[in-house]
């Protein structure tokens, strides 16, 4: 039986431009959806139906429906501050916190037309590759809840794997959009540095955040990377709020490109990375198609620069040393957070300069090493989606170790500042997804779209779907 939710983001953009469905109908399908479904998947941390429904008849009375996202469903992820709307930041430490004012990424998906359902599970402030947190039940694949759904967009990831969201943002500072994109068979954008703005890495220590999209489609990815680009000066882009230069090349999926293909990561020095047989096979199954569609492809290594491992983790720890918690307040975070926070507080003004320098000068050799190719292709992640409970919570270094060798190639992409998609593109026999990734060159996100395009026609994962569609 045909339902809403089968339609895909464009779609229902369409359907709610043309009549078809009014905003207030297509929130009601989603939010009548989360409560049914939710409860097994912990996509959501606050459900806000009032204040949707609310948005809802505001848009369809006073809102023109040329707004890029015009009635489209959204979340927040709940790292994003809303006015008025309980933000956990997914610690017991902000519980009970508030927020007075929206932060600007909420700010520009409201002004887009979007409608926040509520906020979008995350794990404490961020800073772990899995969505397991102390304040809300642990974020879940649904193609297996047993196994967990990646972080720290691991919401905003089941959310609309479920169908309980067309489309949802997510943010990425290690591979926070590609990892739960990949564990619940997503594309998953995250943009170059500076693409969107008010989300930008030039905010967070290092330039390693950027916020993007997770979308059953590519073209879905497009459609809100272009809303929430915008128009400004900051933008590495043209302006995108009429019509979309990203969703026209995701549209179009045109032309033949060099592509390195590579297995090699940045922390082969520092820790025993195995690449998994199934991770294997969904790059191989990758470069099958690629190869049958005309794109040039060649082998290549990263060059080995023993410096990275130490100095991401550093800057990793000293992200962490600001978190508004002094003494007693330290018990209320989780062990891997209080280590964090702790390491994080011991670096000094040298040890944290020279780890930024030594991560600068490994963004411009990655730059030089990619330059000959148009986009890099490696596995999304070298493992398939872990168990709920796999990481280790009493020994800090035994569970960065883990998230290294889950997630090999997401961070260093993060260091670089360059763009980077994470495609659905196989399933293993057990009926797990697998992707891969294309990393691009500075501000070429329509190529990785473009490619993106050719293969999701050629492998049509768009009508793969978990049990709860």
């Amino acid at each position: 039986m045909f339902e809403l939710h089968h339609l895909t983001a464009l779609e229902q953009l369409d359907w709610l431009r043309r009549g078809e469905v009014t905003p207030t109908e297509l929130a009601t399908h989603y939010l009548e959806r989360i409560e049914r479904l939710d409860s097994e998947l912990g996509a959501f941390t606050t459900v806000t139906p009032d204040a949707a429904l609310s948005r809802a008849r505001h848009l369809e009375q006073h809102v023109p429906k040329s707004a890029a996202l015009w009635g489209l469903p959204l979340g927040d992820k709940d790292l994003w501050q809303r006015a008025g709307v309980r933000t956990t930041f997914g610690s017991r430490l902000m519980n009970d916190f508030v927020p007075e004012e929206s932060d600007d990424i909420v700010v520009a998906m409201d002004e887009a037309g979007g409608i926040s359902l509520g906020k979008t599970n995350a794990p404490e402030f961020g800073l772990p590759a899995y969505t397991e947190s102390l304040v809300a039940p642990p974020a879940r694949t649904p193609w297996d809840v047993t196994l967990g759904a990646g972080g720290s967009s691991g919401g905003a990831g089941v959310a609309v794997a479920a169908g309980l969201l067309p489309v949802a943002p997510g943010s990425d500072g290690g591979g926070s959009i590609r990892i739960p994109a990949a564990a619940t068979g997503l594309v998953g954008l995250k943009p170059s540095r500076g693409r969107v703005p008010t989300g930008s890495g030039f905010l967070s220590l290092g330039g390693l955040v950027a916020s993007g999209p997770l979308a059953r489609t590519v073209a879905d990815a497009a459609l809100l990377l272009d809303a929430i680009s915008g128009p400004s000066p900051w933008s590495v882009g043209p302006p995108s709020w009429d019509g979309g230069p990203l969703l026209d090349a995701a549209v179009r999926g045109e032309g033949r490109f060099q592509l390195g293909v590579m297995t090699t990561s940045p922390w082969d020095d520092a820790y025993d990375i195995t690449v998994s047989p199934e991770a294997a096979e969904a790059l191989e199954f990758a470069t099958k198609h690629l190869d049958a569609l005309g794109h040039g492809l060649e082998e290549i290594r990263l060059q080995s620069d023993p410096s990275y491992a130490p100095a991401f983790r550093a800057i990793w720890q000293a992200g962490a040393a600001n978190i508004p918690a002094e003494g007693e307040q330290l018990e209320l975070l989780e062990p891997l957070t209080r280590w964090l926070v702790a390491r994080g507080r011991e670096l000094d003004a040298r040890h944290l300069a020279t780890a930024l320098q030594q991560l600068a000068m490994f963004e411009r050799s990655v730059i030089h090493q990619f330059a000959s190719y148009d986009a890099i292709l490696t596995p999304s992640l070298a493992m398939t989606p872990r168990p709920v409970g796999w990481y280790s919570q009493d020994d800090p270094e035994l569970n960065f170790a883990q998230q290294v060798q889950y997630t090999p190639w997401t961070s260093f992409v993060n260091v670089s500042g360059l763009p980077a998609i994470t495609l659905p593109l196989s399933m293993t026999a057990e009926g797990l997804p697998m992707g891969v990734q294309l990393i691009g060159r500075p501000g070429r996100e329509d190529v990785l779209l473009a490619i993106g395009a050719q293969l999701e026609r050629r492998c049509s994962w768009q009508h793969r779907h978990p049990p709860q569609w």
